[in-house]
Order: structure tokens, then sequence, then C-alpha cells
């Protein structure tokens, strides 16, 4: 007797496979997966609304392609650029033509993914202090995993599970919760306890222009701002044990992407602020090679010169062709004109189709949510360009749920 399994179920398990696979920070690995998922889900038909986003980024890489015709760079750099602009294109479709397949179990889909790879985490976590070593937050880190904005993500749905309809268990969803939740929290990522913060207030109908939403807002800047003054008293120190480690970037986050004056031969300075290092001297290069660099970029190919050998990764390098920030990286490739459809594509997240559906205006509120963070995510992490993201899958997956949900409803 044979046993036939529902076809749905190999597309969540491509589904799960597509937002793991970074985790492994092999982006050659994570190329090759999601080009194969998006040529075996390939569909017919395609929507004006999800065009439209994807042809942000399309708009981005036709500009940084043209603008290379004029330039003379290495083909590896050219191919290695044409892989990571064509990243978030690819997850967008990914996440699309998949919740095509997905519709029915869409949030638990989504759910599961996430707990798969807190699972994965908290082995790794328990793998690297037992077996490696690594009793501080940054060995822990480096060992396990920096951020993940996707458990962040199912954390949010999961304590919000009535606004998105979810299908589990109460005894499930709260150890759901637990796990997930603990799994990001280990991350100890700046980011991540601000994208779960803006998510939240986001799923609450908070950045809605009320009475209530200026005195909520209000009050949460003001805890923010005496929070702070609060780690700035206690001035944790760099490398500090346990927690103060956490302490510390909180404590020099305002400056560490935004300083214009950098002392490169302190290694202190020059560590907290190298965000900051990277992006002056991609605006000294841009704006010295005069402004039709400026407006549309050098292209593919090209690299920022930082006039040191820096080490980045596993290796030192003094070229680099992908910087920590989004809006820099997207600047050196298609320049000021490709800045604009990148901010294109943040808009777009809070414009999506509307509808009198209480489970498409939850979505939209998740979406205002992730526009908002997509704005500070890009200034440290690259946003949907970071080669760990998986952000536009999502992002694809929601945006053809809202499509799907509309149109059942009015058939």
């Amino acid at each position: 007797m044979s046993v036939v399994l529902p076809k749905r179920y190999l597309y969540q398990f491509l589904f799960a496979l597509c937002i793991a696979v970074p985790m492994w920070n092999n982006y050659e690995l994570t190329f090759a997966v999601w080009s194969i998922a998006v040529l075996a889900t390939v569909q017919q038909h395609y929507s004006y609304q999800i065009l439209k986003y994807a042809s942000c980024f399309i708009a981005i890489m036709a500009i940084a392609f043209i603008v290379m015709l004029t330039r003379d760079y290495p083909t590896y750099y050219i191919i290695r650029d044409i892989t990571y602009l064509i990243k978030p294109i690819f997850g967008t479709f990914i996440g699309y033509q998949l919740c095509k397949h997905n519709f029915k179990k869409a949030f638990e889909t989504i759910v599961v993914a996430g707990v798969i790879i807190a699972c994965i985490h908290l082995i790794t976590i328990v793998y690297a202090m037992i077996f490696r070593g690594a009793v501080d937050v940054n060995t822990i880190r480096l060992r396990s995993g920096f951020f993940s904005d996707f458990e962040v993500y199912a954390v949010v749905i999961l304590l919000f599970h009535k606004k998105f309809e979810l299908d589990f268990s109460r005894k499930r969803i709260f150890w759901f919760t637990v796990l997930v939740g603990v799994s990001s929290l280990m991350y100890m990522a700046r980011t991540n306890f601000i994208q779960f913060a803006i998510l939240a207030i986001a799923m609450k109908g908070y950045f809605k222009i009320n009475k209530t939403s200026i005195i909520v807002v209000t009050t949460l800047i003001l805890t923010v701002i005496l929070g702070y003054s609060a780690i700035l008293y206690v001035n944790p120190k760099r490398n500090g044990p346990g927690i103060e480690t956490l302490l510390y970037k909180i404590k020099i986050a305002p400056q560490e992407a935004f300083k214009t004056k950098i002392n490169a031969e302190d290694w202190r300075d020059f560590n907290d602020n190298y965000r900051s290092y990277e992006n002056i001297h991609t605006v000294k290069q841009m704006v010295g090679q005069g402004m039709p660099t400026v407006i549309f970029g050098a292209g593919m190919g090209s690299r920022i010169d930082l006039k040191r050998e820096v080490w980045l990764g596993d290796m030192m390098l003094r070229y680099i062709s992908i910087l920590h920030n989004g809006f820099m990286t997207i600047f050196l490739k298609s320049g000021l004109l490709g800045i604009f459809f990148y901010l294109c594509s943040i808009f777009l997240m809070f414009k999506q189709r509307r509808a009198s559906i209480p489970i498409v205006t939850n979505i939209n509120l998740l979406l205002v949510g992730t526009g908002i963070f997509l704005i500070f995510s890009n200034w440290v992490f690259m946003g949907v360009y970071n080669l760990l993201d998986n952000k536009s899958v999502l992002i694809g997956f929601l945006i053809c749920y809202i499509e799907m949900v509309i149109k059942k409803e009015e058939s």
C-alpha cells in the first residue's frame, strides 16, 4: 500500500528550505536553491501588484547593467553583482509563487518554517557552547548566527494568531511562541529588537495617526530615551561580560552608521564605526567620479577602495563591492536613481490593496511595519539585499495571499 502525500507538502518543504538555506551563510548554495525554486514554481500569470513591486528591483538592476557596459570591470565582480542584485527579485517571485500552492495553510507554513529555523539555531547554540567553547555573547553570535528577521515575523504572527486565523491549538501556539521567542532573543541583535517593536506597534494599529497612537508612540519614544540615558549612565564597556556587550552595542548604535569623522588609527573608533567608514569612502569615491556617477551609479562590478586592508569575514580586503548599508550599496551600483527605485519598493509596502476583510487589513498592518523596519534595516544590514535575508520571500508571499483572499471574496 503506497502512501501519497498531498502536493502542498512539497511546496511547504520548498518554502521552509528557501527560508532556512541562508542560515548556512553560503550564498552560492542559497542562490542555487532559490534559482531552482523560482524556476520550479513559475506561474503563467502574475498580478499587476507583484510586477509593480518587482519592477523596482528590476529597474535598479537594469541601471547598474547599462552603466557597467560603459566601464571595464573584472568579469568575476560583474557576475557576483548580478547574483546579488537579482536576489530580491528571485525572493519576491518565490514567495508569490509558493503562496499559490500554500494558500489554505499560508500562515501555518510561515510559522512552521520559523519553528524549524529556531530549532536549528538553538541546537547550534548548544553545540557552540559545549563543543566550541562559546561562552560570551560575541562568540555565541559568531558561531550560531547574528540575526534572524524571519523568526521575529513568526513570533509576531504567533502573538497575534487570532488576527492571522492560525489553525493551531492553544497549547501548540504557546510552545511555538516560547521556542521561536527564545531563539529570537538569543541572537542578541539590536535590529531584531527594533523589528519586533515596530511590527508589534504596527499590528496594534498605532502607526495610524489618531489620539491614541500619538500617546502610545510618544510614550514609547520617551521610554526609549530614558532607557538609553540609563545605559549611558551605566556606561557599559567594550567586550564586557554577559549582557554588557549588548548594552555597549546599544550605546554606540546612534552614531555607528552616521559618524562623519573616524580615526582609522584608533582601532576602537575604527571597529565601532566601521559602517560609517564604508559610507564615507563610498560618498567620496562617487562624488570624485562626477555627477553622472552620482546619478546613475558606477554599475555592476564596481568596488570601493577602503584605502587600507580590513578583515572582513574570513579574509583581508581593501576593495569591496558590497557594503553593510543597503542604500549605499545601491548608490554605488545605480546611483541616486537606484535609491529612488529602492525607496519606491519600500513605499509600496504602505500601498497594498485594501479590502473590508479582517485578515487583509491585518496583513496590510504587517506590511506597513515591514516598510518602516526596512528603512532602519538598510542602514546596518542591507535590507532585502543582505545575503542572509529572506524578507523578500515573505513579502512576495503576503502580497499573493492578499490577492487570493480578495479574489476568493469577490467570486
